[in-house]
């Protein structure tokens, strides 16, 4: 059997969950670990973010990468309005 997929959450971002309203933060807990128990559960992003996967909560999303080792990295979470072009504003300063 596989081991669980481990999650590598950024500083910034694992700041951001624990200020969240507590009802958001337990959606965002739940789709994290959603994509704990199937890493394909998200959408696959496209264009300039190809290679990432987006997972709607409510009117929020969270943007995450998968490694060839079965690594999720958590890019970004955010409202849907602004977070594709927020995610790809970071990822072309390097973040």
């Amino acid at each position: 059997m596989d081991p669980e997929p481990r999650l590598r959450v950024p500083g910034e971002l694992a700041t951001l969950i624990r200020g969240l309203h507590p009802e958001l933060k337990r959606k965002v807990r739940a789709g994290l670990d959603a994509i704990r128990a199937d890493l394909q559960t998200g959408k696959k992003l496209q264009e300039d973010l190809a290679g990432f996967r987006s997972l709607r909560i409510g009117r929020f999303r969270i943007i995450y990468g998968i490694t060839p080792r079965n690594l999720i990295e958590l890019v970004a979470i955010g409202p849907r309005r602004s977070i594709y072009d927020e995610t790809l504003r970071r990822l072309r300063q390097g973040r």
